[in-house]
This record gives C-alpha cells, structure tokens and sequence, in this order.
C-alpha cells in the first residue's frame, strides 16, 4: 500500500517544493536593502534616535553606512539619503516613486488628515490642490501684489530699531525678525495683523509655537501602532487635540471675518479672500471645503513664518562673525542704494554679491536640515539598492549641502563660492536643496525669497551693526533649538548704529 501512494505522495509534493524553491530563488536574486545599523526585536532602531538632533544621528550613521542607508523605526522601514548624487536619483529619477508622505499622528490631525498640499498623500486631489495653490495663491503675480504690505512691515521694523540706535539699545534681532516675518504673513493670509493686539498677539503666537512643537514631536505610535497608549499617558493625544481645537478655532474665526458682508475690504484680495471666491466660483474640478482652507493656512502659517525668520537671524550672525563679508556685501548694497532710506525689491536684483550670500545662508543654515519626509508608493532600485513599498525616505539636506566632494571648504561662510556658479536653490541643482526639489518642492519658494531678501538688504543699508559692550565675534554661537525649524538657541542681540545720512 505504501509502495502504490509514494508515486501520488511525490506527485502531490515535488510542485509545492518546486515552487518553494523558485520563490527564494527570485529572492535571492532581488537587489539587497540598503545596510544599515541593527535594530532590536520590534522598535528596531528607534531607541537610539533623538528627534531634536536627528540630522546630526544621520550624518554620523552615513559616514559608517554611506549615503544610502536603512534604519527600521519600529514596524516602519526607513532609507536616509546624504549625497547630492542619490537625492537627485530620488527626487528627480524616481520623484514619482518617491511621491507619497508616511501618514504621521500629528501632521495628519493639525493638516486636516492632509486636505492641504505638504502633508497629502500623492493623488489626484494633491495634484489639484497644488495647481490651486500655485496658480492663485504663490504666483509671482499674487507675490507681487503683497509687495506694498513686505515694503510697509519692513519699514516699520527699520524704524523700530532706528529707536534703539538712538538710544544707544541692544537690539534683539531673533524676536525682531519673528515678529517680522509673523506680521507679513498674518496680512497677505489673513488680511490683518496681530502684533499691536495684546491679548490677540499671544494667543495667535502661542498657538503658532505650539504647531511648530507638535510638528516635530515624535509620536511612538506612528511606527508602533499598538503603543498609542503611551503617547496617551505622555500626554500627547491631548495636547494635540487642544491645539487643533485651538487652531480650528482660530481659522473659523478669520473665515467668518472674511464672510462679513459689512467687512471693508483691503484694495489686494489676501489668501483666505482668493480661497473663498474660489470655494464659491465652483469652477474647480474638486470642491473646496472649508476643512482644505483650513489645511492650506496650516501650510501657510507652519512654512511661512518660522522659516524666514530663522534664516534672516542666521544670515545676520553668519555675517557677523564674518567682518570681511559683511564689509564687502554692505558695500555693493550701499553703492546701489546710495542716498535712499530704502531698498525697493527692483534694487535688490541688482546685488549679485547679496544675492551669493543669501545662496551661502541657506546652504549652511538651511531652516529645515531634514526635507519633509517622503514615501515610496511602490518598490524601486536605487543606486543598486531594493527600497521596498511604503518606506519613509529622509533626505539629509544639512548633510548634502556641507558635502566636501561639491564644497571647497564646506564649513566656511564664504559667499563668493557662488559668483562664478549657476548653482541655485530652485529645486534643479540638488548640491543645494533647502525647499525641496521634484513633484512635492515648497510651492512658497518666491514668497520666501523675496521677503527674505527685502529684509535683510535694508537691514545692512540703513545700519552699521557692532556686538554689544563686552561681547567678542567668538561668543557667537551657532547653537540650535530642537525642532523641524532650526532657530537659533540663543537670540542674536546687537547694537545697530544709524549711518549718518540716513
């Protein structure tokens, strides 16, 4: 009986082991992952990360791993990426691969589970979303039109520490700039400004610190799913959810400002009046909800302010620790505007030497070290490496942009690097990248420069700036706050002093 079922037995068996066997076989002919340092049994790396100095942790991990390398963030697989050679490969090779975002706790909750353009999965909904935004809301034509509010806000500021100049004042440039940056953006968003309204400033301001914090708070349930319990007895879950009630709050408010059939209306339509008359035309191929308002001023408010302060603040302590560059751009910014008490943006295209040395800040002090994380939407080789579907991808931009294969002298403030260089930071030069490159880069870019630029060419015209009494160049640090945007721990303070014939 035995003998009369081995042949049924082997008939039966021999195509399952067949199969077994082909399967590891096209396995083991896949492509390696990239390597990597190895994890522990469920959070896999996760223990040994720090969120406030992350970009730091992967540029140590790249110099033993190279400029691909893995980590397992709990159930998560992660690629970081560190050479201007594999960013270009992932943002622009395989930018359509690479075009998702990984679902995270509190960017999902504070964006309205991604009814904007930074945080929404890669669809045809983000595709609309971004024409909108970037046909109507970040175009050079709207730019422009919010150029009196920049020339108007800057002004006052100037004035500002005209007061302190006169009075012989410390001027503390970090709060100064803050505010700046906060005012502009409150009036072509919002229509209004907050900085003269006590109790409106700090509660506009608190909750704006607040969204930049949870921003960047690390939820362990993001790559642990069955420990949200965790998250919940730190606390987590609830501040989150008050500051999104907060923030939801605030939003309707400045809505229903903006519905007010007796509201007087400004002679420029700012962004939450386009947003509305485009919710009301219906000509769109998506209906907009006042949940995608809500989730576009999040972008705005979370990308607009504390960007182009912090990058201000860096510009001017790089500057200052540098004589001989300052020197140099005060005098081709003062030969240009000569007699003027300011600096118009039309003045400005004119400063090739101010223009290298805003490129210069921003590949030093890039605002953001970390690009916001991407995912894959489905499995690809790069550089020789398999990345599987739905792995976050970091890329290192801190990393890149001090890369000594690219950068003669990578750690020295040297603005003339860039006279002689087509290199620019629009997204097609990827040595330097700080808004991003590929489907998903800021839409925001000219908004930013522009005011960044006005800032700080009136910042060196309209004064010569010294370090308070007692202080040396060398006791200004370059220390960082933890965060997604890299302020300056400790506040730049300076004494500003009137040129004579201002």
């Amino acid at each position: 009986m035995v003998t009369m079922l081995l042949p049924l037995v082997l008939c039966l068996t021999l195509p399952v082991f067949f199969l077994f066997f082909i399967q590891h076989l096209r396995a083991f002919k896949k492509p390696p992952l990239p390597p990597g340092p190895k994890g522990l049994p469920i959070i896999g790396n996760l223990h040994k990360l720090d969120n406030s100095i992350l970009c730091m942790q992967l540029w140590h991990l790249s110099k033993k791993y190279g400029p691909i390398f893995s980590l397992q963030l709990g159930l998560r697989k992660t690629i970081v990426i560190s050479s201007p050679k594999l960013a270009k490969e992932v943002l622009k090779n395989h930018d359509l691969e690479f075009s998702g975002r990984p679902k995270l706790l509190p960017q999902q909750k504070l964006s309205y589970n991604g009814s904007e353009i930074v945080f929404s999965p890669y669809n045809e909904y983000w595709r609309e979303m971004r024409k909108i935004c970037v046909a109507h809301i970040f175009s050079s034509k709207r730019v422009s039109s919010f150029s009196s509010i920049r020339k108007f806000e800057v002004k006052q500021m100037i004035k500002t520490i005209s007061g302190h100049a006169s009075s012989s004042g410390v001027t503390n440039l970090s709060e100064l700039l803050i505010s700046l940056s906060s005012t502009i953006i409150c009036r072509v968003a919002f229509g209004r400004r907050y900085e003269d309204e006590g109790s409106e400033r700090s509660r506009f301001h608190g909750l704006l610190n607040e969204l930049q914090v949870l921003m960047g708070t690390f939820f362990i349930s993001d790559f642990i799913p069955f420990t949200g319990w965790i998250d919940k007895l730190k606390g987590l879950h609830a501040r989150l959810e008050r500051n999104f009630k907060e923030l939801d709050k605030f939003y309707q408010e400045v809505i229903d400002e903006h519905m007010d059939p007796n509201r007087q209306h400004a002679e420029e339509q700012d962004m939450v009046d386009v947003l509305l008359q485009l919710k009301n035309d219906r000509s769109l191929s998506i209906d907009l909800t006042y949940d995608h308002i809500k989730g576009v001023l999040m972008n705005i408010l979370a990308a607009g302010t504390d960007t182009t302060a912090a990058t201000s603040v860096w510009a001017m302590t790089a500057l200052v620790k540098n004589p001989r560059v300052m020197k140099k751009v005060q005098e081709e910014v003062r030969n240009v505007g000569g007699t003027k008490d300011f600096l118009d943006e039309d003045d400005i295209q004119k400063l090739p030497y101010f223009k290298a040395m805003i490129k210069e800040t921003l590949r030093l002090h890039l605002p953001g070290p970390l690009l916001v994380p991407r995912e894959s939407t489905e499995e690809c080789i790069v550089d020789g490496y398999r990345i599987p579907a739905k792995t976050i991808v970091y890329v290192n931009a801190w990393v890149i942009q001090r890369d000594p294969e690219v950068w003669k002298n990578p750690e020295e403030f040297c603005p003339e690097r860039f006279l002689d260089s087509a290199i620019d930071y629009r997204g097609q030069d990827f040595e330097l990248i700080p808004f991003g490159a590929g489907r998903r880069i800021c839409p925001g870019i000219l908004m930013a420069a522009v005011t960044l630029e006005l800032v700080l060419a009136n910042l060196l015209h309209s004064f010569d700036w010294e370090l308070p009494q007692g202080i040396v160049k060398e006791d200004i640090d370059f220390e960082v706050l933890p965060g997604i945007t890299q302020h300056k721990k400790n506040h730049l303070c300076l004494c500003a002093k009137t040129r004579s014939h201002i």
